[in-house]
């Protein structure tokens, strides 16, 4: 065989091998991508695939065996830190996280076979006629509640929480009524924003409280924190305590998360700092089929030093993860008792939201199905589902 033909040879055998070592890099970064959070695997990946293609370009054209050595050791340096950042984040995804869209709405939808949403256990005394029934939205955490109202007073039949009853979430929910796609909401108190977009619409809120919740936070199971003072939750959320060591716990820097803004957790979390400012919430990049790359506030992830909140029902009820523990606050800790006596310090009302042009009633004030369904959830019966789904009665 002559010399022109194994050279030309050689170089194929070089070009399989780069084309080789590129695809298993490629398939390992997608590995990696499709089973960890975006943001490591993103760069991780990223970058080692750029110093996987460079590398290898440089390996090609070098001539000297001492060349080629030093580019493959940089490789295998590159290599190695790419794949620590994606075991990193390998690590991270299996993290539990706690969000504030995580219920399985349809296992509360009502009527529907085996829902959990529970039932009157008598006749109720408000059956809405099957025309002109107010359409329901309303917050994620309230979302069993109002299936047991429709279950008690709506016309006999399933409704699945995309249409007359639907369930968007407290930001979307309090969109969704200022501009006329819905009659009523079940949610928190709203924000600011959302006062002054409903007056920037012509619309006035109109809020009817209809039971009472807590605003809890809560830790790791591991972590050795059981209560805190209001005062020390806004230190931590304002970054004036940074180290659980300052609050009795282990030398760890706390890792504060949030929710999303005009999220009915994240209203509740800025009235509580009564004009502190917050820290900049943990983010996350997004990939998202339309825009690309986006960031958005991360869910709050498990770790052994981080600190989350949300309302009493959905942390302890809905998400049930007994890997977190809800922190006592003042010496209480966040009980229907502690709740109802007002010793929680945190206990504060929900309510049925309608909106009305400024000046004019709102529907709950007014004759019609809006106002008999809300002067219902007021009556003992509808209170009484009120404590049997979790939440505490008025009165």
């Amino acid at each position: 065989m002559s010399s022109k033909v194994k050279t030309v040879l050689l170089w194929v055998l070089r070009v399989i091998a780069v084309l080789a070592v590129a695809l298993a890099g490629f398939v390992t970064y997608l590995a990696f991508f499709f089973s960890s959070p975006p943001p490591t695997v993103l760069y991780a990946g990223g970058g080692f695939l750029f110093c996987l293609c460079g590398m290898l370009w440089l390996l090609l054209l070098a001539r000297k065996g001492r060349v080629r050595r030093i580019v493959l050791l940089c490789l295998a340096a590159a290599l190695a830190v790419c794949a620590a950042a994606g075991l990193r984040g390998w690590r991270r995804s299996r993290v539990p996280t706690v969000g504030d869209r995580g219920l399985l709405l349809n296992e509360y939808a009502p009527n529907a076979p085996g829902t959990k949403a529970v039932f009157l256990e008598e006749e109720s005394t408000l059956r809405l006629p099957g025309e002109a029934l107010p359409r329901l939205d309303g917050a994620t955490a309230l979302y069993p509640l109002y299936s047991a109202f429709v279950q008690a007073a709506y016309p006999e039949g399933e409704y699945a929480p995309n249409g007359l009853v639907s369930c968007t979430g407290t930001e979307t929910a309090y969109e969704r009524l200022i501009g006329g796609y819905t009659d009523i909401i079940f949610a928190g108190g709203p924000s600011q924003a959302q006062f002054d977009a409903a007056e920037a619409a012509g619309k006035e809120l109109h809020l009817t409280p209809i039971g009472r919740e807590a605003f809890v936070f809560f830790v790791n199971s591991r972590n050795p924190v059981t209560g805190l003072t209001v005062e020390e939750i806004r230190g931590i959320y304002a970054g004036e305590i940074t180290d659980w060591r300052q609050v009795g716990g282990r030398r760890e820097k706390i890792l504060p998360f949030q929710r999303r803004e005009n999220s009915g957790s994240q209203t509740a979390m800025e009235k509580l700092m009564a004009g502190k400012p917050l820290l900049e919430p943990e983010r996350e990049t997004v990939i998202d089929a339309m825009s690309g790359i986006i960031e958005s506030v991360a869910d709050y992830r498990n770790f052994r030093n981080a600190i989350g909140y949300s309302f009493r029902f959905y942390a302890s009820e809905m998400v049930q993860n007994d890997q977190i523990r809800l922190l006592a606050l003042d010496g209480a800790a966040p009980t229907p008792e502690t709740i109802r006596d007002g010793s929680y310090p945190l206990g504060d009302c929900f309510y049925a939201v309608t909106a009305s042009r400024i000046g004019e009633p709102g529907p709950e004030e007014a004759e019609g199905p809006a106002g008999d369904f809300i002067a219902w959830i007021l009556s003992e019966q509808g209170q009484r589902l009120v404590e049997r789904t979790g939440y505490v009665a008025l009165g």
